[in-house]
């Protein structure tokens, strides 16, 4: 008989085979814990020029899920998190503005912005934009998110703005006088359980290597690959998290559990969080949520599924009518970022997820 999860090794398997990433871990699960869980490949592709040893360059060993993966954008909704916890508690709230939060930005373009429209992509700020090109400094940089134009309306249309998730963590700085870093600890991974979700890997621990990066000259390992968040050198909102599969893993369960009992807040907070309320593509506070013209965790999950994919290729979806989280964590930019498998590879993944897990 064959093992559960077979399916997803095989897709997995054959998708490393085909160069889309050299790593790759994953895992599905409920309130209980994981019911499918499984590493394959290696940190780095072992015969890249740098690794040259153990100890000594790129670090190319096989997976054995004590590993780091860098989030990326997967950092949004983990943030949006401690947002979330922080406005139940009554020390944020949803029409609090960029100005009034942080004084300085008062008279800027998205001075007006509420905490709702950045979480929810509808500030009307711009997004992709690449400003560390042009602005090599964290004072430079942060000027640069101040000063940038409007590119809609507030709270008419989407526009995935990292520069927005930038603001929110400078935000929720403000309004409680302690650290991002120690926020997220508190708030989301304490709680999860997930300790070991972190923005500053230490020195000997293992990390999955990124891309082959020109500005900094070398394959990036252990090192956040988003560049603006290199030229912060701070713990930022929209990009910076490292974690293990069994941290993200946590993090999923933790939200299955806070569906129906107070975990990571209350279950009342949590609805109204993951509730669609912006124009499409569906998003709600921190998260995709399910939308048909976008399904980017495939076919077969229910349709209030909520949750987040990064850059780097990772992804954590949560399935409310389930029950069911599903995490799937790759290098797909190792060695280059122009590689796009990872889209089909990611969709196929959930839709063969939900059908090995029961649902």
């Amino acid at each position: 008989m064959r093992a559960p999860g077979g399916a997803l090794t095989d897709l997995l398997a054959g998708a490393r085979a085909d160069g889309v990433f050299s790593a790759a871990a994953w895992a599905v699960g409920d309130a209980d814990g994981h019911r499918v869980r499984g590493t394959l490949g290696t940190r780095a592709w072992p015969d890249l020029p740098e690794v040259t040893g153990a100890g000594d360059g790129i670090d190319a060993a096989p997976l054995d899920g004590t590993e780091l993966f860098d989030l990326a954008s997967v950092t949004k909704p983990l943030v949006a998190l401690a947002a979330a916890v922080l406005v139940e508690r009554g020390a944020l709230a949803d029409d609090d503005t960029v100005a009034r939060l942080l004084p300085a930005h008062r008279g800027t373009p998205a001075a007006d912005a509420t905490l709702a429209q950045l979480l929810l992509h509808t500030s009307g700020l711009p997004g992709r934009v690449p400003l560390w090109r042009e602005h090599g400094t964290r004072e430079a940089l942060l000027r640069a998110v101040a000063e940038l134009p409007l590119a809609h309306r507030p709270g008419t249309q989407v526009d995935y703005s990292s520069q927005g998730f930038i603001l929110i963590g400078l935000m929720l700085e403000a309004a409680t006088g302690a650290p991002l870093d120690e926020l997220v600890t508190d708030l989301v991974a304490g709680p999860a359980g997930a300790r070991g979700l972190t923005f500053a890997p230490g020195p000997g621990v293992p990390v999955v290597a990124t891309e082959r990066c020109a500005w900094r000259g070398r394959v990036v390992q252990g090192q956040v690959h988003d560049e603006n968040a290199v030229v912060l050198g701070r713990p930022a909102g929209h990009a910076g998290l490292f974690g293990t599969l069994d941290d993200v893993a946590a993090v999923g369960r933790a939200l299955v559990r806070t569906l129906d009992d107070r975990v990571l807040m209350s279950p009342a907070a949590l609805a109204a969080m993951i509730r669609t309320d912006s124009p499409s593509p569906a998003r709600s506070r921190g998260w995709q949520n399910n939308d048909p013209a976008e399904p980017v965790a495939g076919g077969r999950v229910g349709p209030r599924t909520f949750g987040h994919t990064g850059f780097t290729g990772t992804s954590l979806f949560v399935d409310p009518d389930t029950r069911r989280w599903y995490v799937l964590l790759t290098n797909r930019v190792h060695v280059s970022r122009e590689g796009t498998g990872v889209v089909a590879v990611r969709a196929r993944f959930h839709d063969l997820a939900h059908d090995t897990a029961g649902g």
